[in-house]
């Protein structure tokens, strides 16, 4: 038996969790938040199964030293439907910058996720980035 409360719950940590780990540089762990076959539609490109969003997080980091930042996701909206579920939220970036914080860039995910083993992964995550500083 379902239990919505619980799912939509669970899923709600599942965003933060790829947050702080997309924030603390951990691309592995970020990556082990999705299906073996998951994708990570991204502005710049996809990566596709765990080692291909490594790579493309790593690809978008670079190597140039990027200011401390933090993810925030809002507005999240779930329908589930048994062990799938849609998600829509919203996105902001706020860094760091030599003349304070700032919002560096923000949007919005769609994301297929789905309950395997017990567990809730993303299936699909596309970032749409509508507001940007040409610095992310």
């Amino acid at each position: 038996m379902q239990d919505a409360p619980a799912d939509k719950d669970a899923i709600r940590e599942l965003l933060a969790v790829y947050c702080f780990h997309l924030d603390d540089g951990a691309f592995e762990a970020m990556a082990a938040l999705f299906t073996e076959d998951g994708v990570w539609e991204t502005a710049f490109g996809t990566g596709t199964g765990r080692a291909g969003i490594v790579a493309q997080a790593r690809g978008i980091a670079g190597t140039a030293h990027r200011p401390r930042r933090v993810h925030l996701t809002t507005n999240i909206v779930i329908t589930l439907d048994g062990d799938n579920a849609q998600v829509q939220s919203n996105w902001t970036l706020v860094q760091n910058t030599p003349s304070g914080p700032a919002i560096g860039s923000g949007g919005a995910y769609f994301d297929h996720v789905v309950r395997q083993a017990g567990r809730w992964l993303f299936r699909h995550r596309r970032i749409d980035r509508y507001i940007a500083d040409g610095l992310n």
